[in-house]
Order: structure tokens, then sequence, then C-alpha cells
């Protein structure tokens, strides 16, 4: 069994997804949606979203928004790969488990390539490896460009050495380099860095810019770094529907999300409760922690009991997807300290 019935708002613990939106980015969409504006992204709400990205990342950058992460991912990788590229990834990673293939059929069939590492972050050993074999070799797919996760799916981080790190493999290698930043102000939040730091300046071209799950309700965006990308990725996302002709409304989202650092006070939030979790938790008998928790994705193992009757009490979260016994928790910008003690107590009390 993959996932629950839906309970309680407070006791959905299964993903960030099932937060609703923050009441700034809320207003800022009903802001907007009174008197007309220039349709497709020429108004004036995704020019100011666009410069908050610009100022953010300490440069001039390119924003497409779309829907989705994964039409932001799709349609980046799409961008760097040729039809016979291959895409270095981690094996847990998003885009080669939980896409339904959308990464192979926006790049017209690129391979990809999973890699180990521990905590879901590309070992660079194994990357460096990968990036040489059988380049050049008309037989196989040719190595094109590397995709990272930041934050993982497993809950850990990239630290700035490490993403240089890969940044120079993949330099090295002629490689380009794509980020999937769907938790990416979990990210920035945990590490305490800036942006730029974590992106363009360690190499990277493309940045899925996630919001999703972090506060917005239909607003992701494309960061483009390497600008002479631009006009291809506007000419995909156009292609494959994702030219809003109301643009304005993804904007005021992300404009709102980006003003006065809400990005990061949710994020920032979202990563406390998960910590308040785990410090709950890691005493009560039976629970056992697993991987590393930086930001707002907690893995254990619980016995079948506690967790049946978690289920039992309305609460929501995957389990037994990974491996038998083992449960994540993800906490959001709406969680709350009450939640999570309530959700500590009912474990406690069911390992009695």
């Amino acid at each position: 069994m993959s996932s629950t019935t839906t309970g309680p708002a407070a006791r959905v613990f299964s993903s960030d997804n099932a937060a609703g939106g923050s009441p700034e980015i809320v207003e800022a969409m009903a802001a907007v949606a009174a008197g007309p504006a220039l349709p497709y992204g020429a108004d004036e709400c995704t020019a100011a979203a666009e410069s908050r990205l610009s100022e953010i990342f300490e440069r001039d950058v390119d924003v497409l928004l779309v829907s989705t992460g994964t039409a932001a991912n799709a349609l980046s990788l799409a961008a760097l790969t040729p039809p016979w590229g291959s895409v270095l990834c981690h094996r847990d990673s998003h885009i080669n488990n939980d896409e339904c293939g959308a990464p192979e059929f926006y790049t017209a069939g690129a391979k990809l390539v999973p890699l180990g590492g521990d905590d879901a972050r590309i070992d660079p050993e194994q990357l460096r490896a990968a990036a040489r074999h059988k380049a050049g070799d008309v037989h196989s797919v040719e190595p094109s460009v590397v995709s990272v996760t930041q934050a993982t799916e497993t809950g850990a981080v990239y630290t700035l050495d490490e993403i240089r790190t890969l940044g120079s493999i993949t330099e090295e290698a002629g490689l380009r380099l794509h980020m999937d930043g769907a938790r990416f102000a979990g990210a920035v939040a945990a590490l305490g860095c800036t942006p730029a730091e974590l992106t363009w300046r360690a190499g990277v071209d493309l940045l899925s810019f996630g919001a999703t799950k972090n506060g917005t309700m239909t607003a992701d965006a494309i960061v483009v770094f390497d600008r002479s990308l631009t006009s291809e990725l506007a000419f995909r996302a156009k292609r494959a529907g994702q030219l809003t002709s109301k643009m304005r409304f993804q904007a005021a989202q992300l404009d709102a999300y980006l003003r006065d650092d809400l990005w990061l006070r949710n994020a920032a939030h979202a990563n406390a409760m998960a910590a308040r979790l785990q410090e709950g938790l890691k005493a009560v008998p039976g629970v056992e922690l697993l991987g590393t928790a930086d930001v707002n994705i907690l893995f254990c193992r619980l016995p079948r009991r506690i967790t049946e009757a978690l289920l039992a009490e309305g609460y929501t979260f995957y389990h037994d997807r990974w491996e038998p016994g083992v449960v994540r928790f993800v906490t959001s910008f709406a969680t709350t300290e009450r939640d999570v003690d309530h959700l500590v107590r009912s474990v406690v009390r069911h390992a009695a």
C-alpha cells in the first residue's frame, strides 16, 4: 500500500502538496483578478516576478512560468539533451521514478542513466565514470546532462561543496547541469547560503524552481541561467501547453511568494516542523529514524501495529512504498507545532 485515505487536515503528513496556499498568495491572485491585463506573459505582474527572481539570483535571468514541477523538469531536460543523449541522475530521483516517462517523452527519447549515492545524492566518482562512459560511441547514448535534486527525495541536501564538485565534474566532461528544485527553498533555508551560490555559481544551467510545495497553488518556474536556451524553451513550453494565456495569475503567485522572503520563511517553518517531529520520535521505543532529514521530509521505520493504529486515527502518510515498515512523514508551511506534537503523542501511545 503506497498511500492512505484523506483524514483531518491537521493529520495529513503524506506530502507538502496537500497544504493549501499562503494567505499572501491567495490575496495576490484576487488582486489581479479585477480588470484586464495583457495575455501570455506580457503583463506587468509577470515582469515583476521575473525581476524578483533576477534580484534573488544576483544576475539577469529569464523565467518561464509553468504549472507543474514535472513540466519544469521535462522541458528543461529537453532543452539540454538531444534525443540520442543521456541524463545522468540519481536512481531515487523524481525524474527517474515519479514522472511517468515525461523526461523521455519531451526529450524525444533521451535515456535516463541512474547512479547511486547516499541519501539520494549522486556519488561524485560514479558521476565521473558515467560522464565518460562510451562518450562519442555512436552505438550508445551520449552523456549529455546531469540532473541533481535539491533537496533530495530523502530529505537530504547537497552542501555547497558537494554541488560545486558535481558542477566541476560536469563542466570537465562538457555536459550541462540541471537542478530539480522542487524543494529548493527548503535547501536554501537549511544551508543558509545564497540562491546564486547554490545554482549558477556552481555551474547550474537551468533550475526547476519549485513553489507549489511551499505556498503557491499552480505556479512553478524554469529559471534560465544560460539564456541562449530561452528561445528554444519558449517554443517547447508553448508546444507542451505550458504558455498560459492568463499568466498574470501564476505570476502574481510567484511575485507574492518571493516578496518579503515569504518563500524562505515558509520553508524554514516546514523544516523546523520536521526537526520537531524528529526530536519527538527519536526516543520512542520501536521507532528507527532513517537517513538525513535536512528539510521537511522524515523517513523512519515503524512497527506494523503503530502504522495501522495511526491510519485508523485518520493520519495520512506514505508507507510500505519503499520497503515494508518504512514510512515517510512530510511537513509543510501550514503544519503547526500542535499538529506535530499530536502525532508524536499518538506514536508514543501506540508504542506503549
